[in-house]
């Protein structure tokens, strides 16, 4: 199981349309689409759980390609240095 980061979303995707958007290259396993807490809107980004061979597939097949108007970035998660989360 592969964890793909998903960047530059707009502001008006929901869950749905990532899991459509995807699901033509595989299954989805799970999905986190990371939302604004007062707004409800998208933040711009989330997180999908596909097979390896899937992922890479998703990865070729829509990384620098248009999502209603915006060039969006798929690549494999990588770990924020430093641990999870900010520091306060």
């Amino acid at each position: 199981m592969k964890k793909l980061f998903i960047g530059n979303l707009p502001a008006s995707t929901n869950e749905n349309d990532l899991r459509s958007l995807f699901a033509e290259f595989g299954t989805v396993r799970s999905s986190k689409l990371v939302m604004d807490i007062f707004s409800g809107q998208c933040k711009g980004f989330g997180f999908i759980e596909m097979e390896g061979h899937e992922a890479r597939a998703a990865i070729a097949g829509l990384n620098g390609k248009d999502f209603n108007g915006k060039t969006i970035k798929v690549n494999f998660e990588s770990p924020r240095p430093g641990g999870r989360g900010r520091r306060r």
